[in-house]
């Protein structure tokens, strides 16, 4: 039983302990009851599952009722009900219709599990001791139908740990690179905010682009779903187009979020669920907003907000970064609150659900579906980049970064993406570049493109096409034909081969020549040294 697409996402986890029982019949239905309805019907079809419209699954009797919320009639299901937390067990106060002024722990108050002052959940899924005792405190005669069967969300991050590095690649993020993911929660106090003036995300994400040089670290965000799904993707897209121009990713907020906490180095979050799963695994947090007042005070989760380093908007970003990343040193009770039966989800909750349906368990072993590796996604910038560059010889130094901040030293070049929003900035490019197929008809191959930015750009000296992950092609203005660069990825060189341009561009002007036999130049960032190859190639 779907209330928004933020209690999907649990209850997707738990289709696979019903997979091969031919004695079970899955119908999906959704309450209603939010006001976030879509993305539902989206999932649905993806399912495949005959669909029930509410008030029919009202009146139709079932052997077992599933919700990750309280949210719809749900006393008037006809038979079995278990409900479990769509996050980190039940943490948020938030009140119910005709409850006046009062703001209980949702899903874990009388307000929440009685009907009539009788409890009408059969079986209340908690993944930790600490809940129930809260529980007993507030509303024991919902006591008897609590049970204790972990955390299968949970359960999922902790068996994708060791693919860490798909998950990286699958995000772009190249050797050396640092993730930072933003998370924001739902609520007018998250990070995201409600669009007023002390919201901190609009001010602070040109300053990352700016602060962050791109080629050390990668950005990308994973907001809420009902963020994402109550103003609607495009509309979230529209928002943040600035940001994503500058190299932000937009996560997926179902189906990718938790691969993107795995791959995360930093998360910038604030008092969700999210930023609690990952300090769990071991991920470093700050927290951009801390949203006093909206968390049960006895909470792991509000115990951790109140302890947890804090991001500074006012202050540079850069090094509080490093920081974050630098000073962190794992909490391990921090996962010992998430769930008390950790890799155990599958195994106690498909116990529960069938002893609930009064019908004997399947023989094999219960398991839950492996988090899937998500499409490749290369980070990509198409705002004008900022270059600042050192030359010692065939060694370059290189920083680029969507502004210039202050402070930032060395000879200082303009790099821009043929699809920048404002055409006028290819007028003022010193190193154009365009990413393609060596092939794709419609640019006419990298040397015929290279040819043509030239001549349509005067003041242009150095025209990039990049071919692949770790190859261009180049023209300089003044040199004959186009040379190859060619990352020596043996010797440890990942970076965006837009920035070996870049290099190679400064190296060009500053006196060096590209002998018959080719040369390598050593492009150094902050976080590495990338060897590359160069040489004529037309």
């Amino acid at each position: 039983m779907v209330h928004n697409v933020t209690s999907a996402g649990r209850l997707l986890d738990l289709v696979p302990l019903f997979h091969d029982d031919f004695r079970v019949q899955l119908l999906v239905t959704s309450t209603g009851s939010s006001a976030f309805q879509e993305g539902i019907r989206e999932l649905f079809h993806d399912l495949q599952l005959p669909e029930l419209p509410w008030k029919q699954a009202l009146s139709t009797p079932v052997d077992l009722a599933i919700s990750a919320s309280f949210g719809g009639e749900l006393d008037l299901i006809h038979g079995n009900l278990a409900v479990l937390s769509h996050g980190v067990g039940y943490t948020k106060r938030l009140g119910k219709p005709g409850a006046g002024s009062r703001k209980p722990t949702f899903g874990l108050s009388p307000e929440w599990l009685l009907s009539d002052g009788q409890p009408f959940v059969d079986g209340l899924v908690l993944s930790h001791p600490e809940q129930l005792e809260r529980l007993a405190r507030v509303c024991a005669e919902a006591v008897p139908s609590a049970v204790l069967a972990g955390d299968p969300c949970f359960d999922r991050m902790l068996a994708a740990r060791p693919y860490r590095d798909r998950f990286r690649r699958a995000l772009g993020v190249r050797r050396g690179q640092r993730l930072v993911v933003l998370n924001s929660t739902w609520n007018p106090e998250g990070f995201f905010g409600s669009g007023g003036g002390q919201d901190v995300l609009p001010s602070l994400l040109p300053r990352l682009a700016a602060e962050l040089p791109a080629d050390d670290y990668r950005l990308a965000a994973v907001l809420h779903p009902n963020i994402w799904y109550g103003h609607g993707p495009g509309q979230i897209r529209a928002w943040l187009d600035r940001a994503q121009r500058d190299g932000l990713t937009l996560i997926d907020p179902v189906h990718e979020w938790r691969q993107a906490l795995l791959a995360a180095d930093l998360v910038l979050g604030d008092f969700g669920a999210v930023s609690y799963y990952a300090a769990a695994l071991g991920t470093p947090v700050l927290l951009a907003a801390d949203g006093a007042g909206v968390l049960d005070p006895g909470t792991p989760l509000a115990e951790f907000v109140r302890r947890a380093p804090r991001l500074d908007p006012r202050a540079p970003l850069r090094l509080q970064v490093e920081r974050g990343i630098s000073a962190h040193r794992p909490d391990p009770s921090l996962a010992g609150s998430v769930t008390s039966e950790p890799t155990r989800s599958a195994e106690l909750l498909r116990r529960h659900f069938y002893a609930l349906m009064d019908l004997p368990e399947p023989t094999a072993t219960a398991s839950l579906e492996p988090l899937p590796l998500p499409p490749y996604r290369p980070g990509k910038v198409t705002s004008p980049l900022s270059v600042r560059t050192r030359l010692e010889g065939t060694d370059i130094v290189v920083e680029r970064s969507a502004g210039h901040p202050a402070g930032a030293a060395g000879d200082a070049h303009l790099a821009v993406h043929e699809e920048t929003r404002r055409p006028g900035d290819l007028d003022v490019a010193d190193v154009i570049t365009r990413d393609g197929q060596a092939d794709d008809p419609r640019l006419g191959g990298p040397a015929a493109w290279t040819d043509e930015v030239l001549r349509r750009h005067p003041h242009c000296s150095t025209a990039v096409y990049v071919t692949g992950p770790h190859a261009c092609v180049v023209r300089s203005r003044g040199r004959h034909g186009t040379f190859l660069l060619s990352a020596d990825t043996g010797a440890g060189a990942d970076a965006d081969p837009a920035a070996y341009a870049s290099a190679f561009h400064v190296w060009l002007a500053y006196g060096g020549a590209v002998p018959a036999q080719g040369i390598v130049l050593r492009m150094h960032t902050a976080t590495g040294v990338h060897p590359f190859r160069a040489e004529a190639s037309g």
